[in-house]
């Protein structure tokens, strides 16, 4: 029934545009930002609650942050889609060896946090208010996470970010949409409906959310890290970030997929940031 779930829905919501094709692409949106809880990784409590835990607010939205206190630099890990801070485990657990002060987020309608919807620019924000407040010299970032980061730190330009850290991170918004409106086979009422509820939400279309456009303000050394044969992100936003993120070195894996854990990957990482 899954395979065939989002054609119904698509098909339902396409239907409903021939009615009201504003009320079809406020469903389609508020479809596209709610993680489904019931898909997310579940929260390794006991790991957790080995850290300072403590709420800090964006707008209306609380958001969890965990701190393993360390003597070095401080390392934000910003997680992505349907996950939450649980699944930097293995590498909290080599950072804490390594003596960094180690902070984490949920983002919002994730983890512990508040709120019921998502999308990449209130990530971006509510990751400001966190990196404002500890000031950290490392980002890393996965999935949307990632880009969420880029947006924060062209936003924002934070002096204390020397580092970032991008994991499997889609390189623009237009590839997301596309591939969501693709898989729900939305018509073009509801397909260029939802390219202006952007707009009219946050300024821009969906094209202007691209490395190209953001590059020029961040001035932190970046480590891009993708598997050729992520299934979620292409390869090929990894390529935007090689050719607009300047100042930034592509790694490339084979086989480890979107979410990018093993001891390859946290060898890199850990390097990158120990130079």
């Amino acid at each position: 029934m899954n395979k065939y779930l989002p054609k119904i829905i698509g098909s339902s919501i396409n239907f409903i545009s021939h009615i009201s094709t504003p009320f079809a692409v406020h469903l389609a949106f508020q479809l596209f930002s709610r993680p489904q809880k019931g898909n997310a990784k579940k929260m390794d409590t006991e790991f957790l609650n080995a850290s300072i835990q403590k709420e800090l607010h964006y707008q209306d939205i609380s958001i969890m942050t965990y701190q393993w206190v360390g003597k070095k630099d401080t390392i934000l890990l910003v997680h992505g889609w349907e996950s939450n801070t649980s699944r930097w485990k293995k590498l909290i657990e080599l950072l804490k060896t390594l003596d960094y002060n180690i902070i984490t987020l949920d983002a919002p309608a994730h983890g512990n946090s508040g709120g019921t919807l998502f999308n990449a620019i209130l990530y971006s924000e509510c990751i400001h208010v966190v990196a404002k407040k500890i000031k950290p010299a490392i980002i890393i970032g996965h999935s949307v996470g990632g880009i969420a980061t880029i947006i924060s730190q062209h936003k924002y330009s934070l002096p204390s970010v020397k580092k970032v850290v991008l994991l499997g991170a889609p390189s623009n918004f237009t590839g997301i949409f596309d591939r969501y409106k693709s898989m729900m086979r939305y018509n073009k009422k509801v397909s260029n409906g939802i390219d202006q509820f952007v707009f009219n939400r946050f300024g821009h279309l969906p094209s202007y959310y691209h490395i190209h456009n953001f590059s020029e303000n961040i001035h932190s050394q970046g480590l891009v890290i993708h598997d050729k044969e992520d299934r979620i992100i292409p390869y090929s936003d990894a390529l935007d970030y090689q050719k607009h993120y300047k100042n930034s070195t592509l790694i490339s894996t084979s086989g480890l997929g979107h979410g990018l854990k093993s001891k390859e990957i946290n060898a890199h990482i850990l390097d990158f940031i120990n130079q």
